[in-house]
């Protein structure tokens, strides 16, 4: 084994780029994605499927792309594991995870489903050093298998948790490279998994592929699209249930799947970015094959218990609309000033500061002299002036209304207001003032002529 701890690599700047909906990246095999946000820019770091025609998960190397609204998407970096411990070609660059600490990027690899590496780089995509020249978490280390691992950060400390059936967990020392402690099991209440549906297979009764983040100071412990809850970081945790079901499907995205059905292969992770929560996750619908696999991304919406909704798949994804559809106000790109709530079994927005705005950026479909039309609700009546921006908070004032709502028995009122001078893709930004003081909730925006 080569000693590679005084070598720094060469990476790839790529200038390909891609505009996309669902899946982010067509047809590139980009899968088992974790984004991370680094100064306002979205980061993928995701395993790389080589190709459609594929009989078998061949996977040579380790890929970051990066984007700015979660659409335009640039590939950024390429880790080879020649340039790894590894040393030579590889064909099971498995799942991987990043970590920032001190200005530093510490990029995390598995090593088929045997080992875990790292790499480290002073910007989010490199260039990379194997600071080691061995493994991090080595084989046998654990009773599970030491891959798949995603890196956890918790009031500074960081985290590594890993393992297929079982999952491990352990603290990182300060230099992100080395482990602070002896692995701990985590314990899972009642688990489910896509093997496990009813909760009768013991041998398998989760997935590999673990995820941890946080939520309101529960901690949810994911693999797929299941997911549990704990009030601790160590757990134990409780089972709670799928983020996918059957209805979760647009048409045309429910198949081909997997041979254990669509709850099967879901492996990704979740993330924040400018007040909203997302889910990153792999799928086959649009490839065919489960060996060449894409990455798409859904909307989370938070039940009141703490408990995740199901998500939609579709082709839309996620920071674009279309003005033929009704834009559910909840699925904003960007919000300050305003809160979820779920109501029945939908959700809406709702003002808690007497300024407060929600932006949609690349709305399709718009017709010049179109007019915009927003359900909403005052339950305590109230005065609001809205208004309509283009393309930033800053921007050229389209429209501005000041509305005064009574209280309709909790009915929901429709807004409207005129917006001249479009063109066929805008992105709105709509500011809401609260001119005596009373919440107005938002369920939806909708276009007409």
């Amino acid at each position: 084994m080569r000693d590679l701890s005084l070598f720094s690599f060469s990476f790839l700047i790529i200038t390909v780029v891609l505009s996309a909906q669902n899946p982010i990246v067509p047809n590139q095999g980009l899968n088992d994605p974790h984004i991370h946000i680094f100064k306002d820019t979205a980061y993928v770091y995701a395993s790389h499927d080589k190709s459609i025609k594929n009989d078998k998960f061949i996977m040579e190397d380790w890929w970051i792309w990066s984007s700015p609204d979660l659409v335009n998407w640039t590939k950024r970096s390429v880790l080879n594991p020649k340039e790894t411990y590894i040393g030579k070609d590889y064909s099971r660059c498995w799942a991987t995870d990043v970590g920032e600490k001190d200005g530093k990027y510490y990029w995390f690899f598995s090593e088929g489903n045997e080992q875990t590496g790292v790499v480290v780089g002073d910007t989010p995509v490199g260039p990379w050093q194997d600071p080691l020249g061995k493994p991090l978490l080595v084989e046998n280390l654990t009773p599970t298998d030491e891959y798949d691992m995603a890196i956890f950060e918790d009031d500074g400390v960081h985290y590594i948790i890993f393992g297929v059936w079982d999952y491990y967990i352990a603290k990182l020392n300060y230099d992100m490279i080395s482990l602070a402690e002896k692995p701990k099991k985590i314990i899972i209440n009642n688990p489910r998994g896509p093997y496990n549906q009813d909760g009768k297979n013991i041998e398998k009764p989760t997935d590999d592929k673990p995820f941890i983040h946080k939520y309101n100071d529960k901690y949810y412990l994911s693999w797929g699209c299941f997911y549990a809850m704990a009030d601790d970081l160590y757990g134990p945790y409780d089972y709670k249930d799928a983020i996918i079901t059957k209805n979760s499907f647009a048409k045309g995205y429910d198949a081909p799947t997997w041979p254990s059905g669509f709850l099967q292969g879901r492996h990704g992770s979740f993330f924040e970015w400018n007040n909203q929560w997302y889910y990153t996750y792999c799928d086959i619908s649009q490839t065919g094959n489960r060996w060449f696999r894409d990455t798409f991304i859904s909307y989370i919406h938070y039940k009141e218990n703490g408990e995740i909704a199901t998500i939609r798949v579709d082709g839309i994804g996620v920071g674009n609309y279309n003005a033929n559809d009704v834009i559910e106000a909840e699925d904003f790109f960007k919000a300050d000033g305003l809160v979820k709530r779920e109501l029945g079994n939908n959700f809406i927005v709702e003002t808690t500061a007497n300024k407060s705005y929600l932006n949609y950026p690349n709305i399709s479909g718009l017709k010049n002299g179109s007019k915009l039309n927003i359900k909403v609700l005052a339950a305590n009546s109230g005065k609001f002036s809205i208004q309509v921006r283009k393309t930033t908070l800053q921007g050229a004032i389209v429209n501005q209304k000041t509305f005064k709502i009574k209280s309709t028995l909790k009915k929901y009122n429709t807004l409207e207001m005129d917006l001249p001078n479009l063109s066929n893709k805008e992105s709105f930004f709509i500011l809401i003032e609260q001119l005596d003081n009373k919440p107005l909730q938002i369920d939806s925006f909708s276009f007409s002529n």
